[in-house]
């Protein structure tokens, strides 16, 4: 599943040299609530595009990383969430012994930059 736009999408509502991103695309003209909130995006080849525009998103079709390029433009593939498995938990936790311990690290300092969770006590 995937946040889908076109290429029609983004010829109408961003200018040249703008970033594309699933973010940019929400503040932008989609609203995205709920589940779909969650989901990565996915550019279509559906229209035209004229402007070089950076574009990064999970999964492209091939016409519109064509045409993405074919206006000057670049179109990045970024990794994608990646799912949770014993498996990859396990051969994570085989390459960094501290793994949870660094995890849970990087998820207090998000919610602390977010403004919620307790301030870490001055020593």
């Amino acid at each position: 599943d995937f946040v889908v736009v076109n290429l029609c999408d983004l010829e109408k509502n961003f200018e040249a040299g703008e970033e594309v991103t699933l973010a940019a695309v929400q503040e932008k003209f989609l609203s995205v609530s709920g589940r779909d909130a969650k989901l990565p995006l996915k550019v279509l080849g559906t229209g035209e595009l004229t402007k070089a525009l950076t574009v990064k998103a999970v999964a492209f079709s091939e016409s519109a990383k064509a045409k993405i390029e074919a206006a000057g433009g670049t179109a990045e593939e970024i990794p994608g969430r990646i799912k949770w498995t014993r498996k990859a938990y396990n051969a994570a936790k085989a390459e960094n012994p501290n793994y949870d311990e660094d995890k849970l690290k990087a998820k207090v300092a998000k919610l602390q930059a977010k403004g919620r969770g307790k301030k870490a006590k001055s020593a």
